[in-house]
Parts: structure tokens; C-alpha cells; sequence
């Protein structure tokens, strides 16, 4: 590479401190490789790294002086590939990366926490050795950017199915690995994105549920989802379906729809102390509760009932992130549309709208949050296209796209922003 080439980025430099900055990027080595970002969408992973700064156990305790590139939900396209990989990788291929590379040595760091020259809110970035050698940069043959932008959040709630554990019937010391197959399935604090993608990973599952509830205090989100994933298509796949208000309705009569047995899995997606006190309260003999969301506060704490524990052998994980084989998996089931990420997002913007976005992040209703790199864009919920769209032209054509799919994002309408918006640089 002749001369070195430009990017625009959010970097972090500590606590609540992040910079949309241009800068010129290293001629790649022989063991790295060019990359050009397309989409990132935002986690509420980023949020967190974004109010701790150094104080975050992935971040480096010099980011003030070495500032790095947040977010690590991306896909994009390789521009040039170091002579070491020249015959693997090939300019052009459309890839995603797993963030997590799990370096010898340098386990703690990961993509979009701990670099400077790669993240996912970034026109272009260098991918370092650590995660080509890795085998962390994964190629796909989809024809959409946010799909596979996607799949990492997916990929991590197919790692979390795995880690689930219940003991074999009759082999007091040998666990069976994953959910209970026609079991009690519980989704505390579910009706968000990530809640919203396990569901569809569950209803088309060969190992699933023969009950999933669905909780939430927030009545829009609960119709939201309860539109996405209608009562028909669950009796289709054999789940008996249900969303709850937990405003409304208490332990008892959600333990009733179990026949009073219990959850045999339960999975918590937003990290506050009612949740899990509930999880100890509905779960079941052998039940296994999966506490997803991991909290900022290092200090989190909530009761637990530790009679239940020794007495009704109940089990408590905790889930983050995924590997590279659990990526692998999330992208073909996005290549072979046996689910579809698209239910998870309700913003799309520009790499200009991140900075404000990330810090905001748990202030924003909605579900993802995806962001187009190459573009200049304010953040933009789906649902307001139409009312923008009377003084605005993009989004007037956007809002035409997407009520053809019913209010849920596309390939159609991601080729039209792509094309239209302003470009970033």
C-alpha cells in the first residue's frame, strides 16, 4: 500500500469521552488485512465501555493517550489482504468478525474494545494478526450488510443455549448440555432485541421449548413483539407462546400456566435485582437460570434463595459473548433465512449520530440501533419514515420500502439509504 489511507472513527478516550475523528491509518502488514465497515450496530456492550473508559476490564488503561475504536457488531468488505493471507482472503469478500478473538496471552482483549486502528464505528480499519490467526475474521455470501452485522448478538444467544446444563434423569453426577427439550422456557425482561432474537432462535430450533414466556413491563414492546411472533406461527412450531406484563400479573399466575412446576430455563436479558429475585422464585426442580445481561455496577447484587439451591438443585450462569464457531453458526442460519435479525432493529443512522447514541443508549426506546458507517444520518426510528418522509424525499422513499414488509428493515431499504444518504467522507 502505497500511501496510507484515511478513516473516520468514534474513539474513546475514558469515561463518557468519545471523539468522531479523522485520521490516517498504517500501511498494512504482512499479516494483516484492510478493511472497509459497512454497518456496526450498536450494543448496549459499547455503552458500557463508553461511562467506564479505562475502568472496563477490556479497555486499556492508557486509552487517554491510545485511544480506541468502539463497536464490534460489524460486516463489512476487505480492501487488501497481507501477503500471508493471500491465499485465503481476497479484496472484495464481504465478511463480520468475531470481536472475542481470545488471543494467547491476551485473552481480556477483544475488537471494539481494545484496538485503535479496527471497530466497527469506522469507515475502514486494519484487522490485526491476533484475530487472522485466530481464524476470528468469518466470510459470508449474503447480499445484505445488516443482516450479518447482526450476528453477532445472535451468535451470542446461541452460545448461552449451549452453556444451559440440567442433570440426566437417574445420573446424579452427569449434566445434559443446552435447554431442557420440551420444557418450561422463560424470558425475563424480553421484549427487546436480544430478547426478541432468542425467540426467533427458540421457535426454529430443533431442541425447543414446549413453553416460552416472554416478560416485560413496556406495553408498546410487548405488541411489538407479540406482532412479530403472532400466536399462529408459535402453535406452527409447536411452542405455546405467551407475553406478559409482569405489571400486571404475578409469580403465582405465571407459575399457573407451568402447572405449577416451574421454569426449567430462564434466561435474564436486563440486569436489575427484581428480575433475578423473580428467576429464583419460578424456577423449577433442576432449573438453570442463565443471568445474560451482564450489569455495569462490578457490585450487583440480589437475593437469591439458597434453599432452593441446595434443596431443588437450582443452578445460576452467567453468558457473554460467544466464539468464532458459535458466529459461524449464526451467519449460515441468517444465509439459509431460517431467522431473520431484522426484527431486532428499529433505528437505523450515520456514523455521525453514534457518539450521541452510544452515551444515550439505555435513554433510547426501541430495539437495535443500526449504524451505516459511509453515511452522514441522524439517528431515525423506523416508525417516524412516514412523518419525515412529508418534508423529506429519503425518507419518504424509505417509508414506502418498508411498509412493504410491514415497518421491518430490508435488504430493499438498505440499498436505497446506502445509495442516497450522504456520504461520511
Amino acid at each position: 500500500m502505497a500511501n496510507k489511507i484515511k478513516t473516520t472513527a468514534l474513539r474513546l478516550y475514558g469515561k463518557n469521552d468519545l471523539r468522531l475523528e479523522s485520521f490516517e491509518l498504517p500501511e498494512i502488514k504482512e499479516d494483516e488485512v484492510l478493511f472497509q465497515v459497512q454497518t456496526n450496530s450498536i450494543c448496549m456492550s459499547s455503552y458500557k465501555a463508553a461511562i467506564q473508559g479505562a475502568a472496563h476490564k477490556r479497555v486499556p488503561d492508557n486509552v487517554s493517550e491510545n485511544p480506541i475504536i468502539l463497536g464490534h457488531e460489524m460486516c463489512g468488505i476487505i480492501l487488501e489482504v497481507g501477503e500471508k493471507y493471500k491465499d485465503k482472503l481476497k479484496p472484495g469478500m464481504q465478511c463480520t468478525i468475531q470481536p472475542a478473538i481470545s488471543y494467547p496471552g491476551k485473552e481480556h482483549e477483544a475488537i471494539g474494545y481494545s484496538f485503535g486502528n479496527i471497530g466497527g464505528n469506522a469507515t475502514k480499519g486494519i484487522i490485526p494478526k491476533e484475530a487472522l490467526e485466530m481464524d476470528c475474521l468469518i466470510p459470508y455470501q449474503g447480499e445484505s450488510f445488516y443482516k450479518v452485522s447482526l450476528a453477532e448478538p445472535v451468535a451470542c444467544i446461541l452460545a448461552a443455549l449451549k452453556e444451559q446444563y440440567h442433570h440426566k434423569k437417574g445420573k446424579r453426577y452427569e449434566h445434559e448440555i443446552g435447554i431442557v427439550d420440551g420444557g418450561n422456557f422463560a424470558i425475563l425482561g424480553g421484549a427487546g432485541p436480544m430478547g426478541l432474537a432468542a425467540v426467533d432462535i427458540l421457535l426454529n430450533a430443533e431442541r425447543k421449548p414446549k413453553l416460552l414466556v416472554v416478560t416485560d413491563i413496556d406495553d408498546a414492546r410487548l405488541d411489538r413483539a407479540e406482532k412479530l411472533f403472532p400466536k399462529e406461527i408459535a402453535d406452527e412450531k409447536r411452542v405455546r407462546l405467551l407475553f406478559i406484563n409482569t405489571l400486571n400479573v404475578s409469580n403465582a399466575e405465571i407459575l399457573k400456566e407451568t402447572n405449577g412446576k416451574g421454569f426449567d430455563d430462564i434466561f435474564i436479558f436486563v440486569p436489575i435485582k427484581p428480575l433475578a429475585q423473580q428467576a429464583s422464585e419460578l424456577m423449577a426442580f433442576d432449573g438453570c437460570l442463565n443471568f445474560f445481561a451482564g450489569p455495569s455496577d462490578k457490585n450487583f447484587s440480589a437475593e437469591i434463595n439458597f434453599y432452593d439451591v441446595h434443596y431443588n438443585k437450582h443452578h445460576i450462569i452467567g453468558s457473554a459473548g460467544s466464539d468464532s464457531d458459535d458466529l459461524k453458526e449464526a451467519v449460515e442460519l441468517i444465509d439459509k433465512n431460517i431467522i431473520d435479525p431484522a426484527i431486532m432493529v428499529t433505528h437505523v443512522g450515520g456514523l455521525d449520530c453514534t457518539a450521541e447514541t452510544v452515551l444515550n443508549l439505555p435513554k433510547i426506546p426501541g430495539g437495535k440501533k443500526l449504524i451505516y458507517t459511509q453515511i452522514s444520518l441522524p439517528l431515525t426510528a423506523i416508525d417516524d419514515f412516514e412523518k419525515l418522509g412529508e418534508s423529506n424525499p429519503l425518507f419518504n422513499e424509505l417509508a414506502s420500502i418498508v411498509a412493504k414488509t410491514n415497518g421491518i428493515w430490508s435488504k430493499e431499504a438498505e440499498d436505497y439509504l446506502m445509495a442516497n444518504a450522504e456520504s461520511i467522507e
